[in-house]
């Protein structure tokens, strides 16, 4: 199929974007790198107006270290992070998922911000924002302001983000003294989770956070609980996941991975520690 017909704005500055949005509000959509906007265009699931490209834009494509977070511009492709040689070191949890974002191709084009706008529940970037416990930056014509992770994503790819409102930047926390794990299954590599977990573990905690069960990532946080303590938790987690059946999977199947794999990830996160 073919995209409905739309106008093309390639913005120069921020203050045209916004212009642009507070003038055509739900009519029109920023575009970066397209990787989940041009399907849904060409299957016309989206009808905009008008279509801003926001890529010429070069404070848009900047990773910043700021009061303890690593700040992400809207258009930082998903490969430019994954090549940032401070990655693995500040936001580590990232970069041990960023590898099952799509492939190579899709992640030499897709920003990280764009998957994060799109809200998909099986997409492995929203997962490490509600996991990391980071922050959306929203900006219009009129404010700006910061939207924590769990007050951002609202449902099945729907946030919080207003029609008038650009993603400026996301910003994940730099913490010392965690262990992290990352584990996802899918029908192949770089396809969308049946189920995604990660793990956050530190002396005292574990935080686990599920993707690709229900309409949007969930976590849970617990003491340092190990045995049978640690699988009535999980088996617990499961069943208050309110998990979807589909053609890839069923609901059981998917509880079954949430209790095997986020053991798996919160071992691997607890070893990580040390």
């Amino acid at each position: 199929m073919k995209p409905a017909a739309f106008d093309y704005l390639r913005a120069e500055t921020r203050d045209e974007v916004l212009a642009a949005l507070e003038k055509e509000g739900a009519d029109a959509r920023i575009i970066a790198g397209g990787q989940s906007l041009m399907p849904m265009l060409n299957m016309r699931l989206a009808r905009p107006k008008l279509l801003i490209d926001i890529m010429r834009i070069a404070p848009l494509a900047q990773i910043d270290e700021a009061k303890g977070e690593v700040v992400i511009g809207a258009s930082v492709r998903q490969a430019q992070l994954l090549g940032w040689e401070s990655l693995r070191l500040k936001i580590p949890l990232v970069a041990q998922a960023l590898p099952w974002t799509g492939h190579a191709q899709t992640r030499s084009r897709g920003t990280v911000c764009g998957s994060i706008a799109h809200a998909d529940p099986s997409a492995e970037l929203p997962l490490c924002l509600i996991a990391l416990r980071g922050t959306v930056h929203l900006r219009s014509a009129k404010a700006k302001r910061r939207v924590t992770a769990d007050d951002y994503i609202t449902g099945m790819m729907n946030t919080a983000r207003s029609d008038d409102e650009m993603i400026e930047a996301v910003s994940f926390p730099v913490v010392a003294g965690r262990g992290y794990g990352f584990r996802e299954v899918a029908r192949r590599h770089g396809d969308f989770a049946l189920v995604a977990c990660a793990a956050i573990v530190d002396s005292n905690n574990i935080r686990l956070a599920v993707g690709g069960v229900s309409d949007q990532p969930e976590a849970r946080d617990w003491p340092r609980l190990e045995g049978s303590a640690l699988d009535d938790a999980l088996n617990a987690f499961a069943y208050e996941v309110d998990a979807r059946s589909d053609t890839h999977a069923t609901a059981r199947y998917r509880r079954e991975l949430v209790r095997r794999v986020g053991r798996q990830v919160i071992e691997e996160a607890t070893q990580c520690l040390g």
